[in-house]
């Protein structure tokens, strides 16, 4: 699948549903973390109430102490006067002893604010995670048709930790900012009303310049998150067939191929970036207008008022030089905060945009949709129904289609037909993997729409022709699904499936780490591996999907031995396309665009000389005798699959 540069945000549909995303993210998320909440919003307010206690003891220090003969006396808030010295020099070890004591308490707080909102954070980060991965996990498999490892991956790492990031640093800056703007706002106006007007005239500018701001990034935020997306699954794609790339000598294609989608994400983040390295330069010119305004007026009242003249222009009252000093000290601090709340809401309108994919994701509404009174599946005979059965992924196109047939537990049926007949996605219908569009399903008269889906698949065993083994040892793989299995089965399993022998050759034997994917097996060594999970989980019902295809033909007849040794007392689906391995079958079904075409026997539909007879035909090296209308019928088929695989 190529990703194009126009190509949409694959989550496009899932981010337009999701209604109040931070919303949704503190009240489903942050309730559970209350405490470490509670513990960096407290420790932020008292942190930046003792970082704002030096300027203001430094203003009345420079009036009273350092200006005995002045007009104003040595105060504290909330103090008696009786309490304090009237000799200079006893004020100015208190006063320094105060500005220390803020300076170790604000440490403190520091420290106690740094790991409340590390704490509250990091808890939601691994709940978002941990809970977005679960309900990917068990989305249908039609979800995934359209979706690219690179974009989901770019969810679970990318957007989570968008959210970790403003949850810590914006949460933490945002309060700290506004403890930092209120606090020194009272201040001034407490000192000097009309001054802290002239200071806060920039407010309402830099206000309008956000609110701008944020308009013109929201949309650049949405397609930073959609090409990064593309970007990750480009390079999950290459990694993965780096193989491919290789044998084919395609390296300098696909890094033009990479170049394409990373110069798309460049663009994208480039555009965001423009914007916002305008934004912030013009926050600070606003903040410096502010600060040169407060201290030329400043200046001037200080000036009259040392003078005895009255105060400039339109302006009342007297302002002493500690005050002054006090505002130039507080607005520098306070106009700052005003323009890093730019960088807030810039890191707010990242984790919204993450947070509307997250959400969006976990609204994803499922096609299977189990009911809550279901019983848990109980298999006695095995019998297997499927009366009249269609499914298409969409209203526009059916992939099978009035399929019926009946088979009694113990027994085995086969799926032969051409390439895109429908055969896997019939047995795919049996394990829930889809629901039916028309039809039903039974095992032994229970409609499966009926029965718990867990239940459901505890009792079918199934290996696939894609075979896919996880990162760990060889043990570890085939006991996946039955985890408490002794090391006794799980080599009774093995040599089963005739993988005992190749695995007491690898290195470390069943300890033998298989890498990726496996990929430090052969082909034919992780479907035997395979087969082992399958036959260690002794299911009731055993679906076969090609399951011997990676294998060569000697080693195929060792495992079909095996296959039929584990078969004799269950029921069991096998598709193959080697018709060989499946002519002893109970009961052959021969699908034909996702209809049954014929149905019997192996000698039965040998003596219909019709498709099967000539499949047959096919893989004995007839080619010659086969008629013109099977090889005109097959080139169709052909046809059609290409055209589905292009679209």
């Amino acid at each position: 699948m190529s990703i194009d540069a126009d190509d949409d945000d694959p989550f496009e549909e899932q981010r337009e549903q999701a209604e109040n995303p931070m919303k949704r993210l503190f009240l489903e998320y942050g309730s559970d973390n209350k405490l470490a909440f509670v513990v960096g919003l407290l420790s932020s307010i008292v942190a930046r109430l003792l970082d704002l206690l030096p300027p203001v003891i430094l203003a009345m220090a420079l009036d009273t102490t350092f200006n005995p003969n002045g007009e104003q006396q040595f105060s504290l808030w909330m103090v008696p006067q009786s309490w304090l010295p009237t000799d200079p020099q006893e004020q100015l070890l208190i006063s320094a002893g105060i500005i220390a004591a803020a300076f170790f308490g604000g440490a403190a707080f520091h420290w106690t604010r740094n790991w409340g909102w590390n704490s509250f954070a990091q808890h939601i980060q691994h709940e978002v995670r941990t809970d977005t991965y679960d309900k990917m996990q068990r989305l249908n498999m039609d979800f995934f048709a359209d979706k690219q490892t690179g974009e989901m991956m770019s969810i679970l790492s990318n957007d989570v930790n968008r959210l970790e990031r403003f949850l810590n640093d914006g949460m933490n800056s945002a309060f700290r900012l506004s403890v930092m703007v209120l606090g020194i706002a009272g201040i001034l106006f407490y000192y000097n009303w009309q001054l802290a007007f002239v200071t806060l005239v920039v407010v309402p500018l830099i206000g309008y310049t956000t609110y701008k701001f944020v308009n013109i990034i929201q949309p650049k935020y949405a397609d930073v998150r959609s090409s990064v997306g593309q970007l990750n699954s480009r390079l999950e794609n290459n990694l993965g067939g780096v193989q491919v790339i290789k044998t084919y000598n395609t390296e300098d294609f696909e890094s033009e191929r990479v170049d394409d989608v990373s110069q798309d994400y460049y663009d994208a983040n480039w555009d965001a970036i423009n914007t916002r390295i305008k934004f912030f330069p013009a926050l600070r010119v606003l903040a410096g207008v502010g600060f040169v305004v407060t201290f030329f007026v400043g200046g001037v009242w200080v000036f009259n008022t040392l003078n005895g003249e009255p105060a400039p222009w339109f302006f009342t009252g007297t302002l002493s030089p500690g005050e002054f000093v006090a505002f130039i000290l507080l607005s520098q601090r306070f106009i700052w905060p005003m323009a890093q709340f730019g960088q807030i809401i810039n890191m707010y309108q990242r984790a919204r945009a993450s947070s509307e994919r997250i959400f969006g994701l976990m609204d994803e509404p499922s096609r299977i949709a189990e009911d809550p009174d279901a019983d848990d599946l109980v298999v006695t005979d095995g019998d297997v129904t499927y009366d009249d059965v269609s499914f298409g992924y969409d209203e526009e196109e059916t992939i099978v289609e009035d399929i019926s047939f009946d088979i009694s537990g113990g027994e085995t049926l086969a799926l032969v037909g051409p390439t895109g007949a429908g055969k896997s996605t019939v047995l795919k219908l049996l394990l829930r993997m889809y629901d039916v569009n028309e039809g039903a399903i039974e095992i032994d008269g229970q409609d499966l729409r009926d029965v718990t889906i867990p239940s459901l698949r505890r009792h079918i065993g199934y290996v696939s022709q894609d075979t896919f083994l996880f990162y760990g040892t060889v043990e570890e793989n085939i006991t996946y699904g039955t985890f408490d299995a002794d090391r006794e089965d799980v080599v009774e399993a093995a040599k089963m499936a005739e993988a005992h022998e190749f695995i007491q050759n690898l290195p470390d034997g069943y300890e033998t780490e298989v890498g990726e994917r496996g990929v430090k097996l052969s082909g034919g060594q992780r479907q035997r591996i395979s087969i082992a999970r399958a036959i260690l989980k002794d299911p009731d019902i055993l679906v076969l999907d090609e399951a011997t295809s990676d294998v060569d033909t000697e080693t195929e007849m060792l495992i079909q031995r095996s296959i039929d040794e584990l078969a004799e007392d269950r029921t069991t689906f096998a598709i193959a396309h080697r018709l060989s391995t499946i002519k002893d079958a109970d009961q052959i079904l021969v699908l034909e665009d996702g209809r049954v075409a014929e149905r019997g026997t192996h000698e039965e539909l040998l003596g219909n000389d019709d498709l099967y007879a000539h499949l047959w035909g096919v893989q004995a090296g007839e080619i010659d005798e086969l008629p013109e209308e099977f090889i005109e019928r097959a080139r169709e088929r052909e046809n059609r699959v290409e055209a589905q695989n292009d679209d």
